[in-house]
């Protein structure tokens, strides 16, 4: 007679179970770094194509209007008063707009009025490409500018030398404004920054493509650039010279002034431009407590990106020498820097 016994199954005793748990872990622990990395290679990606969608609007603005798109107005301080106005108007990234699909957005801004007094809805718009997908993927930031009166004593000047004019009574002190990670190339600073006329935030004083310039006024209202960055004011090469790149932001300090300022705010420099040679490195890193608020940086591990006048997008290590970085940002220092293809 056949007897058919039944085997009891066997159960995974404590140890064999620890042991399962351990392994996936470790596999876990190595996918993890593959995972972020893959993810931050598609951000890095994104966030280049988005510089270069930002770089061919500054070629359109300049195939229509024959010039790059200034910083913003600034006249110098030994100017004639009669050419002294146009503080507080827009940057140079609300004079895109046009050429980024934002063509109705555009045209609701007036160069000839203080930014902050346009209207909130115009001056809150985040454009998409306007943000880099490692720092603020998915959201509509917004800063906030508090701005002093005239009444409580305004006036004066920023740590950076940058004058901060009075206000008249009737503005409000807390403004809000759509904010950027990219900034336009202000160029080294050579020009000085001790309070001269002759300093590089002052109009047409700036080495680079973006800068501030001096204003045509007429009865009191900025009308047009006085001073006009052209192709062939790049006089080093436009595959030698930076057109603009990646803010540095620190990690703490998102949507907070000086750092992360509005960026249509065309009194407060740093909002929209910023300087890189000998005295400004590269900020490496979103926690470098040394880099400036004039610094340029990014939130990638691998470096920085920069559009160059030419259109082509490139990144730079926060490594580079910053003569090197004070060649790329100078359009006319006659140091021209051979990139590698």
């Amino acid at each position: 007679m056949l007897v058919v016994k039944k085997i009891k199954p066997r159960a995974f005793t404590l140890v064999e179970l620890l042991v399962v748990i351990s392994i996936i872990g470790v596999l876990v622990a190595m996918l993890l770094p593959a995972v972020q990395s893959a993810r931050e290679a598609a951000r890095s990606t994104d966030c280049k194509n988005r510089i270069r969608q930002l770089a061919l609007a500054t070629h359109m603005h300049h195939d229509v209007l024959g010039y790059f798109p200034p910083a913003r107005y600034e006249s110098r301080p030994d100017a004639d008063p009669a050419d002294q106005c146009g503080l507080e108007t827009p940057t140079w990234l609300a004079r895109v707009m046009p050429y980024i699909e934002q063509a109705s957005l555009g045209s609701q801004w007036d160069f000839s009025k203080p930014w902050h007094q346009h209207p909130e809805n115009v001056r809150t718009v985040v454009p998409e490409i306007f943000l880099c997908p490692s720092r603020r993927s998915g959201t509509q930031p917004t800063g906030t500018r508090e701005l002093r009166s005239a009444e409580s004593g305004g006036g004066g000047r920023l740590p950076c030398g940058c004058p901060l004019p009075p206000r008249p009574t009737d503005v409000s002190l807390s403004v809000e404004g759509a904010l950027c990670d990219y900034a336009g190339n202000h160029g080294d600073l050579t020009p000085g920054a001790t309070g001269a006329p002759t300093d590089f935030y002052f109009g047409e004083n700036g080495t680079g493509v973006i800068i501030s310039v001096r204003p045509d006024c007429r009865a009191g209202k900025a009308i047009a650039p006085s001073d006009r960055i052209r192709m062939a004011s790049v006089t080093d090469g436009t595959s030698s010279t930076f057109l603009f790149g990646e803010k540095y932001i620190p990690l703490d300090r998102l949507a907070q002034f000086p750092e992360d300022s509005p960026a249509y705010d065309g009194d407060h420099l740093p909002a929209s431009s910023r300087l890189a040679g000998p005295g400004l490195r590269l900020a490496n890193g979103p926690s470098d407590v040394l880099a400036d608020m004039f610094s340029f940086g990014s939130w990638h591990p691998a470096g920085v990106h920069f559009a160059l006048v030419d259109g082509s997008v490139r990144m730079f290590t926060p490594f580079t020498d910053t003569k090197v970085l004070g060649s790329l940002a100078n359009r006319r220092d006659a140091r021209v820097v051979e990139l590698e293809q």
